[in-house]
């Protein structure tokens, strides 16, 4: 019940509500100086860390990019024009250093390891558990694929909303068909949900013979 290019879109409409950005659209370069220089050291402190959360995102989103193209070596070549820093190139030689077509059960465990490391950012180790999750698919039991999504889909976590959009997904896998209408439709009335992601809902709850909520429409 996955799209890899909605997911893809998904994932790099979060990267663009970074605070910052909004912020910048919204009141120009001028504006942000006055601010910053009104607030002083923690306006600056809390701008580094958004910066730096949304360059993790957006090397997130070359990842799975690169990840989806259709060739192991479309994809190795992909992956090596990702933009890294130097904390980001270790991560981006685990990724690469198997491929799902080639060998699932190594990009399997290279997924987990990734996941594991606690001297990652959450925004790669989230990356990890949500990528395992659509790589591994019905090979991993179901209360285990719900387990890990229903970790990084707590409040304040960066995959949130698409870690609860794959939990509304098992329960269509367990025909719990009502139960998964309701957790569709209440996630389209999500204020972190995108308008890609609800249209994406949309058309899901539909085909379930559900109703799309009024206030998302159009």
């Amino acid at each position: 019940m996955s799209n890899p290019d909605s997911f893809i879109d998904e994932v790099t409409e979060e990267v663009r509500r970074d605070r910052l950005f909004r912020l910048f659209r919204k009141y120009g370069w001028i504006g942000v100086v006055v601010i910053l220089g009104l607030v002083g050291g923690t306006a600056w402190t809390e701008w580094s860390k958004s910066r730096e959360a949304a360059r993790a995102q957006a090397f997130g989103d070359g990842v799975i990019d690169a990840l989806d193209q259709g060739t192991p070596e479309e994809r190795r070549e992909a992956l090596a024009a990702v933009p890294t820093d130097a904390a980001q190139t270790a991560v981006l030689g685990l990724v690469a250093s198997s491929d799902p077509a080639e060998d699932k059960a190594a990009t399997l465990a290279t997924l987990d390891k990734l996941a594991g490391d606690t001297t990652l950012a959450p925004v790669y180790r989230d990356l990890a558990v949500l990528r395992r999750v659509l790589v591994a698919g019905t090979d991993t039991p179901l209360a285990d694929r719900r387990t890990a999504l229903e970790a990084i889909a707590i409040p304040g976590r960066p995959y949130r909303v698409l870690a609860e959009e794959q939990l509304a997904y098992l329960l269509i896998e367990e025909s719990k068909t009502e139960e998964a209408i309701t957790a569709l439709t209440a996630l389209m009335q999500d204020q972190e949900a995108s308008a890609s992601l609800r249209a994406r809902l949309g058309q899901v709850v539909t085909a379930l013979g559900g109703t799309v909520p009024e206030t998302t429409n159009g």
